[in-house]
């Protein structure tokens, strides 16, 4: 699965986790995403490894935050996942062409820029945030 929905479901669990003052099952979670339980307990492996979420087996078990929403940096989700370059760059340009030679350091500096200004933008925003954006909305 690309960076990208891994980064979106990602944020969807932990908001509903933030949403929610009991645990949730992974398959509360995949009803809400609308995905298969297998896809959440993968994506909230992966956010357990990084601190972000505990669980707990049992009948009154499930997934919760290790932390407030307000701590949680939607850069410290996005950098979880481990993403591949949103950005990438093609493998083969032409070496002798007067563009094909030299596109690749130029673009990966633009892309590099690019990269931390976006990541940049995410770190202002918490989990807190979206939950406070999307409650708002349901109330319109």
């Amino acid at each position: 699965m690309n960076t990208n929905l891994r980064f979106a479901i990602s944020i969807h669990a932990l908001t509903l986790l933030a949403s929610s003052k009991d645990p949730l099952t992974s398959n509360a979670i995949a009803q809400s995403v609308n995905t298969n339980p297998v896809v959440v307990r993968r994506t909230m492996a992966n956010l357990r490894e990084h601190g972000l979420v505990e669980s707990r087996p049992g009948t009154h078990g499930g997934w919760k935050l290790l932390r407030e929403p307000r701590q949680i940096r939607l850069c410290e989700v996005y950098r979880s996942l481990e993403p591949e370059a949103i950005l990438a760059i093609h493998a083969n340009p032409d070496k002798y062409c007067r563009v094909g030679g030299h596109i690749k350091g130029t673009l990966t500096s633009v892309f590099t820029a690019a990269q931390a200004e976006m990541e940049h933008a995410l770190d202002r925003y918490t989990i807190a945030d979206i939950l406070e954006d999307v409650l708002a909305r349901g109330n319109r």
